[in-house]
């Protein structure tokens, strides 16, 4: 099993009939996932996703794909392969059409649909060629056959990318669900037959590669939801992600058998709910869905509220309610519902959710006290499986973090795959497929591109390590007033501190540390005001050291008469 090294350089020209693979997210993490094939000097995009923030990226809101490898080869874009409709896959798309808003897009109906919905808050109307499983297009020198696999969203496909260096296959995520609720299973007979062709590199979903087993089927969901809609004396509450229309299907059903009527809460869930259900994915009985607004009619026994925040969104509707920043109030006896699993990473949020909403007098039922969820993605009885079948000549775990990587690493060498061709890569490591075998050549960047509001690539690391000193620590401003010519103070300093815990009063012991510091500088000749606040700086940070043990941004002004 081969794996990147952090002296690794600028990948070589890629050989005449080599395919090159940079994967720039999704490898060493829960999202963004994005890969881009090469072959004959054009590029094909697998996925084009966005990863959510944690704790320690404060005021961030999306977390975006490192475009710059790619940015001075936009016009060699043959398109992007959109395997299904999570924003892990396609919630980057807007932001790579800003930069080339006619690189077609390749889905299935409902892929497109939602990434359409989505273009649209943006201002763009793309470019987008429809698929279906068992199709086969040609885009430039690659040729791609899409495949039907199992998710926790309709419509998902894998693809094989053939080319004369070989055939590649990215399954994307998936499952083999043998009872799916829409009756789509992963087609193991077209996975079987590309295998007797030969699949020469295969690029596997990882996510649940470390859990024994398989995964239970989503029917056995259907049976946890009637109990808990049985035992609910109030209103039902149920928090989703805004893709995730199996679910929502099972709640719909459950809501119709026990005559409650639903209504959706928050843009994205009822913009994709209106997709889902006008495109003949979601089926909804007549008069079942209401408008929000109509909610205060109907007794509490016969609401339910689908909403965003299954993850503790601070934005989310679920969020906001647990807070009591809400227009729908929790009040007890309500049931709260969280129908997801839990994204790694996001545990504390969701459990500061459970407590608010508990706090508040709510039932919270979730994956720790009941069958609420199962995962979309496949566990590791079902990755040996399906390793058995493809028999790759090469294997690339992808979608996950390092130790599900190389979990499913291991599941490959146990089903036969050699491990000198098994490669454990990260995000930017450049993987070549030359002659069969496929080896790491080099690393590009693809670090964090951080949105902040209509900000994008602008927050740095540095902006994130200030925003985290500022929130553990707090800040202490420093204003003193000098004479431009002889460096006096002629007023000042005057000292404010906020969030550091320390009161002003108790600044005064530093402020003649500030003046004699002054004077002296100002007896050497030095008048330069940034030479000046960097003396200031280290006064104050040494005596907030020294006496309190902390370490708060410390702001200098010095202003020149």
């Amino acid at each position: 099993m081969s794996h990147p090294h952090p002296e690794l350089g600028t990948p070589p020209q890629l050989p005449k009939n080599g395919l090159r693979v940079t994967p720039l997210g999704g490898l060493g993490e829960i999202g963004r996932n994005m890969t881009v094939f090469e072959f004959g000097g054009r590029l094909l995009i697998v996925d084009c996703g966005v990863l959510f923030p944690e704790e320690e990226q404060p005021g961030i809101d999306l977390i975006l794909p490192d475009f710059s490898s790619i940015r001075d080869r936009l016009d060699d874009i043959e398109g992007i392969v959109l395997t299904h409709g999570h924003e892990d896959h396609i919630g980057g798309v807007p932001f790579l059409l800003r930069e080339k808003p006619d690189i077609p897009l390749i889905g299935s109906k409902l892929t497109l649909a939602l990434i359409e919905a989505k273009l649209q808050e943006h201002r763009i109307r793309p470019y987008t060629l429809e698929v279906a499983e068992g199709d086969r297009e040609r885009l430039g020198p690659f040729d791609c056959e899409f495949v039907a696999v199992n998710h926790s969203i309709p419509d998902a496909l894998a693809v094989a990318i053939r080319t004369p260096a070989g055939m590649a296959v990215a399954t994307g995520d998936f499952k083999m669900d043998q009872l799916p609720l829409d009756g789509r299973l992963t087609d193991l007979h077209a996975f079987a037959r590309l295998s007797e062709e030969g699949i020469d590199l295969l690029l596997s979903d990882s996510t649940n590669a470390e859990v024994p087993g398989f995964v239970p089927p989503e029917r056995d969901i259907s049976n946890v939801l009637r109990t808990v809609f049985a035992n609910a004396d109030k209103r039902i509450i149920v928090a989703s992600f805004a893709s995730h229309v199996h679910r929502i299907q099972q709640i719909l059903d459950a809501a119709h058998e026990y005559g409650r009527r639903v209504a959706f809460v928050g843009r994205s869930m009822v913009r994709n709910m209106g997709i889902a259900r006008d495109l003949g994915y979601l089926k909804v009985p007549a008069g079942l869905v209401v408008d929000v607004k109509t909610l205060d009619d109907l007794p509490d026994d016969e609401v339910v509220l689908v909403c965003t925040g299954s993850q503790g969104e601070p934005m989310a509707a679920l969020s906001r309610m647990a807070n009591r920043d809400h227009q729908i109030r929790i009040v007890p006896g309500d049931t709260v519902i969280l129908a997801s699993s839990l994204i790694p990473g996001n545990e504390n949020a969701v459990y500061r959710v459970i407590n608010g909403l508990t706090r508040w007098g709510a039932n919270v039922v979730h994956k720790g006290n009941a069958k609420v969820h199962v995962s979309g993605h496949a566990s590791a009885g079902e990755l040996l499986y399906f390793y058995n079948i493809c028999k790759p000549k090469n294997l690339m775990p992808v979608h996950g973090e390092w130790r599900h990587l190389r979990a499913n690493a291991e599941l490959g060498a146990l089903t036969g795959v050699p491990k000198n061709h098994i490669v454990i890569a990260e995000d930017g490591v450049v993987v070549d497929l030359v002659d069969g075998t496929a080896r790491i050549v080099g690393k590009v960047q693809a670090g964090y591109v951080y949105v902040d509001g209509l900000s994008v690539g602008d927050v740095t690391e540095s902006s994130l390590k200030d925003r985290r000193i500022l929130g553990d620590e707090g800040i202490i401003s420093v204003y003193v007033v000098v004479d431009s010519s002889s460096g006096k103070i002629t007023s000042g300093p005057h000292i404010q501190a906020r969030g550091s815990g320390i009161e002003d009063s108790a600044f005064t012991p530093v402020v003649a540390k500030i003046e004699e510091a002054l004077n002296r500088s100002a007896q050497d000749g030095v008048v330069e005001p940034h030479q000046l606040q960097q003396l200031i700086r280290r006064s104050v940070g040494k005596w907030v050291s020294d006496t309190y043990r902390r370490r708060p941004m410390i702001l200098p002004v010095v202003v020149e008469v």
